[in-house]
């Protein structure tokens, strides 16, 4: 049975702070959604709504038409990670796992298949205590397999693990997808995302600033900028910034260019004897496309060195 997680105006104030305000979305099956945002933008707060942790204000969360609270045995409905910290230090990971399948009215077997899975078959007997924040992280992965849910939640689950054990999980998140899974991954890490995130929730400030398609959205902030690259870069700025363009940097010798076209800007150049070695159709990223979203709803601002004294 294909299960999703809807999210329905939720409102939740903390004192003085407005944690949540009016957050709506959807997580599909058969699709890996990145929840993204800025530091303080409400992740956090709305995955801890959807498990109970935390009681909206206002508004619901509901896993399969039904609140998590409500649900019978609901880890073998929504698999969750919220945090990799959570096991008792002193606990091994297969009695950590033993404890939780009990709850469920899994088989021990059921444990030693998803240890297994996420890498930690020799690990099984060692306390939880001793292990790295990537084996940790593996850990509350495999207690969100446990039930083999339909749906998944993980909260930063790159986090501490290395180039291997990222490429792992990515494939694991594409993985449970394919297979009919709805798939929710909170992350500030960009890079992770771009490649296995079908689509994104990007909010701010407790609000969904974008709920969109990742193809759509970087094809949108790729419309009508060029890539140029060239040896004199601040001649080509000024240049083509008096004839109307938005340029910006992107390298050492690389510019982005709005506003103009490839004819013109090349018509511009030439007239001004500014030799370049590319222009081309820009290609947007997927942390240029959520910069460029959440550009007005970062809360905590820092500074380079330098700045600060400014």
């Amino acid at each position: 049975m294909e299960v999703g997680i809807e999210v329905e105006g939720l409102r939740k104030r903390f004192g003085a702070t407005q944690a949540l305000d009016g957050m709506s979305f959807a997580v599909r099956p058969g699709r890996v959604t990145g929840f993204v945002g800025p530091n303080g933008a409400g992740k956090s707060t709305t995955m801890r709504v959807v498990l109970g942790l935390d009681a909206p204000d206002a508004g619901r969360a509901l896993v399969g038409g039904h609140l998590y609270r409500d649900l019978r045995e609901p880890l073998r409905r929504l698999g969750s990670l919220l945090d990799a910290g959570a096991p008792q230090p002193g606990r091994t990971a297969r009695n950590h796992l033993l404890w939780l399948a009990r709850t469920q009215g899994l088989p021990p077997s059921r444990v030693d298949q998803v240890l297994a899975q996420v890498g930690l078959g020799d690990a099984a007997r060692r306390r939880a205590g001793g292990f790295s924040l990537g084996m940790r992280q593996r850990l509350g992965i495999a207690a969100a397999l446990l039930g083999d849910p339909p749906a998944l939640m993980l909260d930063e689950p790159f986090n501490g693990l290395d180039p291997e054990g990222i490429r792992w999980i990515r494939a694991l998140l594409a993985a449970w997808a394919a297979e009919g899974r709805a798939v929710l991954v909170s992350s500030h890490l960009m890079p992770e995302l771009e490649g296995v995130a079908d689509h994104l929730v990007v909010v701010g400030r407790g609000r969904v600033i974008a709920d969109v398609g990742v193809r759509e959205l970087l094809t949108r902030v790729a419309a009508g900028r060029v890539t140029l690259r060239t040896g004199e870069p601040h001649a080509a700025a000024e240049t083509l910034g008096r004839a109307g363009a938005l340029v910006q940097t992107a390298g050492p010798d690389t510019l982005t260019v709005t506003g103009l076209a490839g004819e013109a800007i090349v018509a511009r150049l030439t007239g001004a004897g500014i030799q370049f070695a590319e222009l081309a159709a820009h290609r947007a990223g997927l942390e240029e496309a959520y910069l460029e979203l959440t550009r007005d709803a970062v809360q905590y601002h820092g500074t380079v060195a330098g700045e600060a004294g400014r």
